[in-house]
C-alpha cells in the first residue's frame, strides 16, 4: 500500500516559517543550540587545559630537580618584554569581551571595532614575541642540542648541564601559546568580516561569544607562563 508524504511547504508557508535562519533543523530553540555549542567549547577548552596542564607539570618536575639552574636561566629573559605582553594580552582580553557586549545589544560597529582591536593586540603579542626570540637565537640560545649560548648575557649558560632543558620548556610552551595566538586572530578576523557583512545580533552572536571564551583560555594561560618563566 503506498503511503502518503507530507505536502512540501509553500513559498507563503515558508516565508512565515517561525523558525531563525541562524537555527539549525535539529535544535527546537535557539536557547538549546546556543547551550550546546557553548557546552561544546567548554569541553574543548578542557581539552586545552590538559595539554598545557603536562607542560606546566614538566616545568615543575624539572624546577624542582634544577631549581639554581632555572633561576639563572630564568634570569636571562627579559622581564620588560614579557610584563609588555601580558599587558598587551589583558587589554585584549577586555576588548573582545567589550565585542561581545556591544553584539548583544545590537551595535555591528562597535562589536568589529572591539573585534579589530583585540586582533590588533595580539599582532602586537606575536611582535613582541617575535623580537624576544630572535633576540635568543642571535646568542645561540635554541632548545634542545642546538643550545650553544655566547655573549655576556648568556655565556655563564654554557657550564649549566641542565640550561637547555629550561629553553626547551621555554620555547614549547611559549611557541604552543602563539599557535594558539595566531589561531585566535585568524577566527577573529573573520568575525569581524562577518559582523560586517551583518552575519551577528543580538539574536544570534553565539560564534563571537565562543571566540571570547578561547580567547580568555589565551589570556590565563599566559598569566601563567609569564611569573613561572620570567620572575621565579
Amino acid at each position: 500500500m503506498a503511503t502518503e508524504t507530507a505536502p512540501a511547504p509553500t513559498e507563503t508557508e515558508a516565508e512565515h516559517d517561525p523558525r531563525p535562519e541562524h537555527l539549525e533543523h535539529h535544535f527546537v530553540s535557539s536557547e538549546q543550540q546556543f547551550d550546546s555549542a557553548k557546552l561544546g567549547m567548554w569541553v574543548f577548552l578542557i581539552t586545552e587545559v590538559l595539554l598545557f596542564s603536562g607542560m606546566f607539570v614538566a616545568y615543575a618536575v624539572f624546577r624542582q630537580w634544577n631549581p639554581d639552574v632555572f633561576a639563572a636561566a630564568s634570569g636571562t629573559l627579559n622581564q620588560t618584554m614579557g610584563a609588555l605582553n601580558t599587558v598587551v594580552l589583558l587589554t585584549s582580553s577586555l576588548t573582545v569581551a567589550f565585542s561581545i557586549h556591544a553584539i548583544k545589544q545590537d551595535k555591528v560597529k562597535q562589536c568589529i571595532y572591539y573585534l579589530l582591536g583585540t586582533l590588533g593586540l595580539a599582532g602586537g603579542f606575536m611582535v613582541v614575541k617575535y623580537f624576544e626570540y630572535t633576540a635568543k637565537f642571535e646568542h645561540g640560545v635554541f632548545p634542545g642540542g642546538a643550545f650553544d649560548p655566547h655573549g655576556a648575557h648568556y655565556e655563564h649558560l654554557a657550564d649549566m648541564a641542565m640550561a637547555p632543558q629550561f629553553f626547551s620548556i621555554y620555547f614549547v610552551m611559549t611557541g604552543i601559546h602563539g599557535v594558539h595566538v595566531v589561531i585566535g586572530m585568524i577566527v577573529i578576523g573573520a568575525l569581524a568580516i562577518m559582523a560586517w557583512r551583518g552575519s551577528f545580533s543580538s539574536e544570534w552572536y553565539t560564534p563571537v561569544e565562543l571566540t571570547g571564551l578561547y580567547w580568555h583560555l589565551v589570556d590565563i594561560v599566559w598569566i601563567f607562563l609569564f611569573p613561572l618563566l620570567y620572575l621565579i
